[in-house]
C-alpha cells in the first residue's frame, strides 16, 4: 500500500504507539520480504500478550502495509475510540448476525479493496501453559476462502515476556526482544473448489494454524505439542472433572450419613 493511503488516524497513531515500543522493546524482525507489495492480503498471527497488537501492528507498519484490525462493531459507533477507529480503517465485525460470511462482510471488502486484514485467529490471548497458538476459529479460512486472497503466517515472541499472558504489571528490566517472523503464503489452492462446510473451514484453519506454529517453532527453538491445546476441549473436561467431584462428595456424605445411622 502507498503511504498516502495510511491515513492521518494511522500516523497519529504511530506518532503516540511507536516512541515507548522503540524504549521499551528491542527488535527482531524477519520475514518482511513475504507481505506482498500490493493487493489484498490477510496475516495470521498468533497472540500471547495484551501488549503484541501493538508490537505487532509497529513491525507491520514498517513494511508499508498497515494492518486493518478486527473488532467489535460497537466499538465504532461513538465517541473518541470510534472516530479513531474508523479513521484508521479497523475492520467491525457484526457478531449479532446470524449468517457467519455477513458476520466478516467488512473483511472481505476490505481484502477486495486490496487492504491487510489482520487476524488473530485463536481469538483470544494463548491459554495453551506453554504459550504455544492454540485451535484457531475459522474467520480467517472463511475470508481466505470466500476471496483467495494469500494468508501469511506470522509469528512473534517476546511482548509476553513484557507483558506475560493475563499478568496486570508489565516486567521491564532486562529490555526484552520482539521477535516476529513471517511466512510465505499458505497454500489453501486445494480448499478452492469444495463447498465451504464446516469440515472444510476447520481443515483450513488447521493448516493455518499449523504454519504459524512452524513459524514460532524457528523463533523459539523448541518444538510445539503434537496436538494443539483446545479451550473448548479443556472446558469439557473441567466440567467432567466437577461432576466426578461432585458425585464423589455426593456418595461420601451418604456414606458418613449411613455410618452415622448404624
Amino acid at each position: 500500500m502507498p503511504r498516502r493511503r495510511i491515513g492521518f488516524w494511522y500516523r497519529f497513531a504511530a506518532v503516540l504507539c511507536k516512541p515507548p515500543l522503540v524504549v521499551l522493546i528491542k527488535r527482531d524482525w524477519r520475514g518482511m520480504e513475504h507481505i506482498p507489495a500490493e493487493g489484498g492480503f490477510i496475516t495470521a498471527v498468533n497472540h500471547n500478550s495484551h501488549v503484541d497488537p501493538f508490537a505487532y501492528a509497529h513491525y507491520q507498519y514498517n513494511t508499508k502495509r498497515v494492518p486493518r484490525f478486527l473488532a467489535k462493531s460497537g466499538l465504532f459507533k461513538k465517541g473518541f475510540v470510534g472516530a479513531a477507529m474508523r479513521g484508521t480503517g479497523q475492520i467491525p465485525v457484526y457478531r449479532e448476525t446470524t449468517d457467519a460470511l455477513s458476520a466478516f462482510r467488512a473483511a472481505i471488502d476490505a481484502v477486495e479493496r486490496g487492504e491487510c486484514v489482520a487476524f488473530y485467529p485463536e481469538g483470544t490471548i494463548t491459554r495453551d501453559p506453554d504459550q504455544w497458538p492454540m485451535v484457531g476459529k475459522t474467520g480467517a479460512a472463511r475470508v481466505a476462502l470466500t476471496t483467495r486472497c494469500p494468508v501469511i503466517p506470522i509469528a512473534q515472541w517476546g511482548a509476553n515476556e513484557l507483558l506475560p499472558p493475563y499478568a496486570k504489571k508489565p516486567n521491564l528490566r532486562p529490555r526484552k526482544t520482539h521477535h516476529v517472523l513471517a511466512g510465505p503464503p499458505v497454500d489453501l489452492t486445494r480448499f478452492y473448489d469444495q463447498e465451504m462446510t464446516p469440515e472444510v473451514l476447520k481443515e483450513a484453519t488447521e493448516v493455518i494454524m499449523a504454519a504459524i506454529t512452524r513459524q514460532l517453532e524457528e523463533i523459539r527453538g523448541a518444538k510445539a505439542p503434537a496436538t494443539p491445546y483446545d479451550p473448548r476441549q479443556e472446558r469439557i473436561e473441567q466440567r467432567r472433572r466437577t461432576q466426578a467431584q461432585s458425585q464423589a462428595r455426593g456418595q461420601g456424605d451418604a456414606a458418613q450419613e449411613e455410618g452415622q445411622s448404624t
